[in-house]
């Protein structure tokens, strides 16, 4: 990404938000709406019904009764969007595993963006997430916000988290397209991690370097950080110490794992901060 480069033309068109009904789904919904009025988007709603070939032979009755309660789900967030001006299409998926359902939903749709809840701060990442919220950042083909319960609309600052890798290159562009719509600032921050050579250590600084100027160059109220530590507690601390409220990040860092593992950079952020963080994929993620 270069300061020469135009305001990228990309934007959220279509915005699938997944719900199960659960105070954890309250965020990613209250935010999916009013994304989707901001940008003048296209919004869907999924929520899934669990298919078990043995329960709904029987216990039919139940297994209705829990269809039921998916279709009660989408007509409350239908309603909560309705208020708000914004149309949203119900859609229903059935699946064994909900993150199969979810995703599958996206690839249809050719959502832009997938919105989805985060559990509590306890536990291990998988289980801070929510078992299907994990599995749903490392296969979806296209970016995952996720949404803890109380969070509401970014408002104060974004914070762009970058190593240099494509889908850190895709982040940024994604993260300037938002700090432009929504007017809001936004920190870039670059770590060196003292693991790493000198050599990769001093590209942190031209990260930050370009970037800013890039952001800046639109009109982006901006500030560069070059943090040293690990690259997870610098984005907790550098997302505290600047008010953020949103923090975009890349999907992938440079270790050349062909998919999103538990543990990453990304869930490891995501796990420890009470604001939104929008997972980017790109460059082949």
């Amino acid at each position: 990404m270069s300061a020469t480069e135009p305001l990228p033309t990309g934007r959220f068109n279509t915005i699938l938000v997944a719900t199960d009904g659960s105070e954890f789904s309250d965020g990613a919904v209250r935010i999916a709406v009013a994304m989707a009025k901001k940008a003048e988007a296209r919004l869907l709603a999924v929520s899934v019904v669990i298919t078990n070939d043995v329960y709904e032979e029987v216990a039919p009755a139940a297994a209705q009764q829990a269809e039921e309660k998916v279709y009660d789900i989408l007509e409350k967030v239908v309603a909560l969007a309705a208020a708000e001006g914004v149309a949203c299409r119900p859609l229903v998926r059935r699946a064994q595993d909900p993150f199969e359902a979810i995703v599958g939903a996206a690839e249809d749709e050719n959502a832009d963006v997938i919105v989805a809840g985060r559990r509590g701060k306890r536990g291990l990442a998988r289980f801070m997430l929510g078992d299907a919220t994990a599995k749903i950042i490392g296969n979806a083909k296209c970016s995952v916000l996720v949404v803890p319960k109380a969070a509401t609309m970014w408002q104060n600052r974004l914070l762009l988290a970058s190593d240099g890798s494509p889908s850190s290159e895709a982040a940024a562009l994604a993260g300037l397209r938002i700090a432009f719509c929504c007017h809001v600032p936004a920190t870039v921050l670059s770590v060196e991690v003292p693991k790493h050579s000198p050599e990769r250590q001093a590209e942190a600084a031209r990260i930050v370097e370009r970037t800013v100027a890039a952001y800046a160059a639109e009109g982006v109220a901006v500030e560069g950080v070059v943090g040293r530590g690990a690259p997870v507690e610098e984005v907790v601390a550098t997302a505290a110490r600047t008010g953020s409220d949103l923090i975009v990040m890349g999907s992938h860092g440079r270790t050349g794992l062909g998919r999103l593992m538990v543990g990453s950079n990304s869930l490891g952020v995501i796990g420890k901060v009470t604001c939104p963080v929008l997972v980017v994929k790109g460059g082949g993620a």
